[in-house]
């Protein structure tokens, strides 16, 4: 039987196309052995044919690969493998018509998890063909479409000019299957082979027994063909829809900020059914949450940081709903729990210490109570064997964290900071069993509450979208079990930008990029199909940090003396070069003069210069000992802030100040003979005071050094980073690249298919002030902000002159003066214009949504800010202010949000 591989594509000079697949003609997937094509350049097409075997069925296998000889490229087109099942008993000849599948379109991400799983599930057995199958001796052609973009309510069809495929009288059009759904397929033996035949798939509705859509442009075209006992497969791409790309809205909320009169003082993963419910009465299909891990190391309300999780794969013990597991069989402790309830319901934030001391002194009983029929549970023991890898270490973790009372892995006793013998210290018949045992309990409770509500979203065409911190943390599982991949004396972070001017500095360890790459990046793909068995979306947090990380010495405390890894660091050589001269204690050192000190201490400048200074002549001054660095400095003043608590305001005051006077250097070192310059140096007293002609040099280093010098190396870094993250699962992924962003990013992440961020008051543009929602590209999602931002409300009060900038030039009311809060009526103009952006989804935090209701908003805007990034002891308390049963029930908000999504076309699926 013969199999012929025919494929319409330009190319340039010395570019040519192969085929690589299963079988040994094709390579056996050895790229260096594929199947050369040839170039017919009549038809503009490339194509080659290869012998199988004719006495039983087969399946073969394959890809198009475009070779570049002119720069070694070596280019697989975009998708999942080719299938092709033949007969060789039924057909001598197989033809396929295939179409490359380009990289970077639109149309890919529709393939995504958040379309096939969701969106677009099909629930229903799969349709069959209208058509018998076709005889041994005729001549068949198989329509084969990928068009995920078809809701379980309809199914895709295709009509043509043949009889055969009704002869364009729309009641007979063929019926594809969905068996491979995404796929759609149906065999037709034409009546006309001998003829072209026209033809186009439309969009079917089963109830209605009609088509409601027909696809636009010109009619697909089948030429002549006088073959007998052959298979045309012609493999068609893309559906061409009358109303345009697919759009979508979603809502967004962090787990803990839900809201239910079950809950205790928490939200929990059922809470997430609710939210889902709301969502399809009001027409939105994606929720949006914040990291769900275990970030339990300290017991105390610092543990309420969502992105400091002990475990990057275990669910944090807070979102356990205890009714699920099983009714409490002493009515004590049922009373309790029904008493903790109400007290804690009753509070308008998540008091996270009660909470969980609350859930903890419960899930103990529980564990008791139940242990005996959860030991001999089959479903746990397959959830432990399936997801032992993660699930030991962290048991282990959590019981040696609780028998020396601290997550620091290294004040353990010296036997216990390795991980040794992990399987023996967890087994059944250990006396100290129920220590991890309590763990084991728990994770198999979150992971199945958690996938209830998952199933429950997709069947109810919701996509679920998690988060994915960028970092972990310090005292973690993952440092612990795996310290090699970590760099654990440095710190990770973020420039700054508009969350905070001296950076931030979360503590974390950066990653050893280079180990990773070792084993083909095998923590992230493993990270990521965890993810996935909770999501079918997915926000990469800080995506930056796959192209460089902002990352800090341990001896700073603010961001300001980081630089970015990795890096092309400066040579003492090539600053001498271009700045004319090189002095290392100009250039390193802090620069302390006597009016610098008068400046930051004002009247108190004397005290301090005695206390933290020492003089060294010609006005200039150096930090004494004890104080030469911002950890230093940190751990003198929790010593003064604990001896004398009322003064701590002054204290923090003083340590800022001191902070200050670190950060006044004009380069960073990170080596013997590596220099960085320092980020946003020309904001120092050190570079105002350089001569002019110096601060012009200065200026010139700097700005090569953060835009130019780096633009090919960062976009180099995210490619050979991040594919293995994207192409690890078949979720949706969506990237926040916000701040000092690379001018390499977009079109990288353009090229891998991972949706951007766009937020009004963060313009990508450096030109503007604000972003309008409708410059958003399609892939990419649009929000007017985002946890780590004020509310639309709260930012509206924070600057009168810039909000009336914003109510002229973004809301178009010329010459007219802005309300000095954000009424309802602006909110909603605000809604309405990222709507009808062009972005694929427009995703509202939930306070901004109610912000357009005078009654169901919060009275203080400031009450529902999640998080304030300049503050790095935030404590994340937020909670809804509504029971999500009472949000159900508010029908005339819920029909206003209902009409503001339909008018915009997001509620449309075809």
């Amino acid at each position: 039987m013969i199999l012929r591989f025919t494929l319409p594509f330009r190319t340039a000079w010395g570019q040519r196309l192969v085929v690589c697949g299963s079988e040994p003609s094709l390579g056996s997937w050895n790229l260096d052995h594929a199947l050369s094509l040839n170039y017919q350049p009549a038809a503009g097409t490339w194509s080659q044919e290869i012998s199988l075997p004719d006495e039983q069925p087969g399946t073969v296998e394959y890809k198009y690969v475009l070779l570049d000889e002119r720069d070694g490229g070596k280019h697989w087109e975009w998708g999942p493998n080719r299938s092709i099942h033949y007969d060789g008993r039924q057909f001598s000849r197989v033809v396929l018509a295939d179409y490359w599948r380009p990289a970077a379109q639109p149309e890919n991400e529709l393939h995504t998890a958040a379309f096939t799983k969701a969106l677009m599930r099909r629930p229903a057995p799969a349709a069959k063909a209208d058509k018998p199958a076709a005889r041994l001796a005729e001549s068949v052609v198989r329509f084969q479409l990928a068009a995920p973009r078809v809701d379980s309510d309809h199914q895709l069809c295709v009509l043509g000019s043949d009889p055969a495929l009704g002869a364009w009288d729309a009641r007979k059009a063929v019926i594809l299957s969905d068996k491979a759904y995404p796929t759609w397929t149906a065999d037709v033996a034409l009546e006309h082979p001998d003829r072209t035949t026209q033809y186009k798939y439309g969009i079917w509705d089963p109830q209605e027994k009609k088509i409601v859509h027909l696809e636009t442009g010109d009619d697909r075209l089948i030429a002549p063909s006088a073959e007998r006992k052959t298979l045309r497969v012609l493999a068609d791409e893309t559906f061409r829809y009358p109303n345009g790309p697919w759009r979508g809205a979603g809502v967004a909320l962090p787990v803990f900020a839900l809201r239910s009169r079950r809950g205790l003082g928490v939200g929990e993963f059922p809470d997430l059914k609710l939210l889902v419910d709301w969502a399809v009465s009001t027409g939105l299909k994606m929720v949006q949450i914040l990291p769900i891990n275990d970030t339990t190391a300290t017991h105390t309300w610092v543990d309420s940081y969502p992105y400091a999780a002990i475990s990057v794969f275990a669910l944090h013990p807070q979102y356990l709903n205890l009714d699920a597991i099983a009714p409490l069989a002493a009515a004590a402790d049922q009373q309790e729990l029904d008493r903790q309830r109400e007290a804690l319901n009753a509070r308008d934030f998540v008091d996270y210490e009660p909470v969980m001391a609350a859930k903890w002194a419960l899930l103990k009983k529980l564990y008791q109570q139940e242990k005996k029929r959860f030991l001999a549970d089959p479903a746990f023991h397959a959830f432990r064997a399936q997801q032992q890898s993660w699930l030991l270490p962290y048991a282990a973790f959590c019981a040696l964290r609780e028998r020396f009372g601290t997550a620091d892995f290294s004040q353990w006793p010296q036997e216990f900071r390795q991980p040794h013998n992990l399987e023996q210290f967890v087994d059944e018949n250990q006396p100290h069993f129920d220590e991890v045992g309590l763990h084991f309990f728990t994770q198999f409770h979150l992971d199945k509450q958690l996938l209830e509500a998952v199933e429950y979203a997709r069947q109810h065409g919701v996509v679920l979208k998690g988060d994915l911190p960028i970092g972990i943390y310090r005292h973690s599982v993952d440092a612990w079990t795996q310290p090699e991949l970590y760099h654990m004396d440095q710190q990770a972070g973020a420039p700054p930008d508009d969350f905070s001017t001296t950076g931030q500095n979360w503590r974390f360890p950066t990653y050893n990029w280079e180990r990773m790459a070792q084993d083909g990046y095998a923590w992230w793909k493993q990270r990521m199909s965890h993810l996935a068995r909770y999501f079918d979306a997915l926000r990469i947090d800080h995506i930056l940090g796959f192209f460089r990380i902002w990352e800090m010495p341990a001896h700073s405390v603010e961001g300001l003396l980081g630089h970015f890894s990795p890096a092309l660091p400066l040579s003492r050589q090539e600053v001498e070069q271009r700045l004319g001269w090189f002095d290392f204690g100009r250039l390193c050192e802090p620069y302390i003069r006597w009016h610098m000190l008068r400046d930051i201490f004002k009247e108190q400048a004397e005290g301090v210069k005695n206390e933290f200074l020492q003089d060294v002549g010609y006005g200039a001054f150096l930090l004494k000992e004890g104080y030469r660095t911002q950890r230093e400095i940190e751990a003198a003043f929790e010593q003064k802030i604990a001896a004398e608590p009322g003064a701590t305001e002054h204290f923090v005051w003083l340590r800022t100040g001191l902070y200050k006077l670190c950060n006044e250097v004009l380069f960073v070192q990170t080596g013997p003979d590596e220099f960085h310059p320092r980020i946003t140096v020309d904001k120092s007293y050190s570079f105002r005071e350089l001569h002019e002609p110096d601060r012009h040099r200065m200026a010139d280093i700097y700005h090569d050094f953060f835009y130019r010098r780096h633009e090919d190396f960062w976009r180099a870094q995210g490619l050979v980073k991040l594919p293995p993250v994207r192409y690890a699962t078949d979720m949706l992924i969506c990237g926040e690249d916000l701040g000092m962003v690379p001018a390499s990013v977009p079109g990288v992440m353009k090229a891998l298919g991972m949706l951007g961020l766009n937020i009004q008051r963060m313009p990508a543009d450096p030109n503007v002030e604000f972003g309008h929602p409708d410059a958003a590209p399609y892939l990419s999602v649009v929000s007017p902000g985002s946890h780590d931002m004020s509310t639309v409300r709260g930012w509206w009060e924070e600057d009168p002159a810039r909000t009336q900038r914003f109510f002229e030039h973004l809301l178009g009311h010329w010459g007219e003066t802005a309300p000095y809060h954000c009424e309802p009526w602006v909110a909603r103009e605000i809604t309405v214009q990222h709507l009808h952006s062009p972005a694929m989804w427009a995703i509202f935090p939930l306070q901004d949504l109610l912000a357009m209701d005078a009654d169901l908003r919060r009275a203080n805007p400031q009450d529902e800010q999640i998080n304030v990034p300049s503050n790095p002891q935030h404590f994340w308390k937020y909670r809804l202010h509504l029971p999500l049963e009472e949000l159900a029930g508010e029908m005339d908000f819920n029909g206003q949000v209902r009409q503001l999504i339909a008018e915009s076309g997001r509620d449309r699926n075809q």
